[in-house]
């Protein structure tokens, strides 16, 4: 440990313009959505809720794919998962086409900044990531989902933090909210929630007795990733840096329950996004602007003054940080390939600010993450789910299990997306619309699947290679997939 601080304090004496950067502290929760207080959600997140307050909260953040590895990927190198190559887990042998790919710790490291990492990396390869600094009681390599040692985090930033007088970019990944939802960890929250205290997450629309203690514990989760946050906001205005620190908080994808993780419903992809800047004069408000974690990696090269390259397809958040007026995207992107080697199916994804369009283009062939949800995760069966449901939303749910080619939603009057309205003709006009920017930025990303039939081969590779968890063979997706990205343009 002290050889390690040595390092990091020569290498700071050597650094130049070490003060006229900004630093960043980059906050990273587990499978979790915008259900916090300060988003309207029933949980006390007081922590959360002064960050926002302090800066600004971002309605409409998304993910690029709603599983860990190709969130994390996406905003390490602000790639799309098609285009970055990581599109399952990393623990599941999927990687990125490219070691070289360019990405935070390499840029921000170039251009003067001492970067450190608390928690998981869960992108391949590990080695194409350069941090300076690797946690000892949370490297990169461990998930920590039983939760130990969590006083660490806040620990093992304070010796970072305090280690350099050099700008600095830290990256903190929490395991909460992930599954399994525990109660109660080191005593938080001090008063666990319970099945009596809470409804079902409204998009789930199940609100039954076995989703309502998932629900309870899931909030148990939340609140106790707040008091952690909390921790560590504590170590940073402690450092005497919080004034010159950017500080940006998501959760990497939605909750592991049902119509969330996995899948490219709202429930999986809409994130909670909070950005502050406390020397800076971000003030009190929500924006609605579409945004995507993609952008982060951008908004980073610019906040440190160095140039956006030309490839990447996110956006600076910067000038909607400065509250300038700056034309926005219209639509918004999403996919997904697998998660595990359970649950593979290819879809396609755009929105624009009332509509969207859902892409199934291995249609025909049921949904394998349908099922390892029910059975894996939540672990309750079609009939008890069923109980006392709606004809409406049971035939969603089986919509999910047997997905069209398209699926339509109005998420104004519909915002749990339970009517498919791609046969209607009344919206033909959308549909067609949505269907066009689709397959626009399809081509623009050097997409794979714009042939239907490199989804079907992916689909049907994952099944071959098999769901063993022992062995958990690697699935030859390189050469099929990669659109072999000029990075120096």
């Amino acid at each position: 440990m002290k050889g390690l601080f040595t390092m990091l304090f020569c290498f700071t004496i050597f650094s130049s313009n070490s003060q006229e950067k900004p630093n960043i502290l980059f906050i990273v929760s587990e499978d979790n959505g915008p259900e916090l207080g300060c988003y309207g959600a029933p949980v006390k997140t007081p922590n959360l809720d002064k960050l926002a307050k302090d800066g600004i909260l971002f309605k409409n953040a998304y993910v690029p794919q709603s599983g860990c590895s190709q969130s994390r990927a996406a905003f390490l190198t602000g790639l799309y998962p098609h285009q970055s190559g990581q599109v399952g887990l990393a623990t599941w042998k999927y990687q990125m086409y490219n070691p070289e790919t360019p990405n935070i710790p390499k840029s921000l490291k170039a251009a003067g900044y001492t970067t450190g990492i608390i928690g998981k990396l869960h992108v391949n390869p590990e080695s194409a990531f350069p941090f300076d600094y690797i946690s000892p009681s949370h490297p990169i390599n461990d998930s920590n989902f039983r939760r130990k040692n969590m006083a660490g985090y806040a620990t093992d930033a304070r010796e970072f933090i305090n280690s350099t007088n050099q700008s600095f970019y830290l990256q903190v990944n929490y395991p909460d909210a992930h599954a399994p939802f525990l109660k109660q960890v080191d005593g938080l929250p001090k008063k666990p929630l319970t099945a009596k205290d809470v409804d079902a997450l409204p998009y789930m629309e199940a609100n039954n007795e076995k989703m309502k203690e998932a629900t309870a514990n899931y909030y148990n989760c939340i609140m106790r990733l707040d008091t952690y946050i909390g921790d560590l906001l504590k170590v940073l205005k402690e450092s005497g840096k919080y004034d010159n620190t950017l500080i940006v908080y998501i959760g990497d994808h939605g909750a592991d329950l049902l119509r969330g993780k996995r899948t490219s419903y709202e429930g999986g992809i809409i994130i909670p996004m909070i950005i502050s800047w406390p020397g800076k004069s971000l003030e009190n408000e929500s924006l609605f602007q579409m945004v995507s974690t993609i952008d982060l990696y951008p908004t980073f090269l610019d906040v440190a003054g160095l140039h956006v390259p030309e490839y990447l397809p996110g956006k600076s958040l910067l000038p909607l940080l400065k509250g300038k007026k700056t034309k926005w995207r219209d639509y918004l992107f999403a996919e997904y390939h697998t998660h595990s080697n359970h649950n593979p199916y290819p879809q396609r994804t755009v929105r624009d600010n009332r509509y969207k369009l859902i892409y199934n283009p291995i249609s025909g062939i049921e949904n394998p993450g349908y099922d390892f949800t029910l059975s894996h995760t939540v672990k309750i069966s079609q009939g008890e789910l069923f109980e006392d449901m709606t004809p409406q939303v049971k035939n969603a749910y089986l919509l999910m299990k047997n997905p069209p080619e398209f699926e339509l939603y109005d998420l104004k009057n519909d915002p749990y997306e339970m009517t498919n309205l791609s046969e209607d003709k009344n919206y033909a006009e959308i549909l067609n619309r949505l269907k066009d920017e689709l397959s626009k930025w399809q081509k623009a990303t050097s997409d794979p699947f714009t042939d239907p039939l490199k989804a079907r081969t992916l689909f049907n590779m994952i099944i071959e290679t098999g769901a063993d968890a022992k062995e958990r063979k690697q699935v030859p997706y390189l050469d099929m997939m990669d659109p072999k990205l000029n990075f120096d343009k």
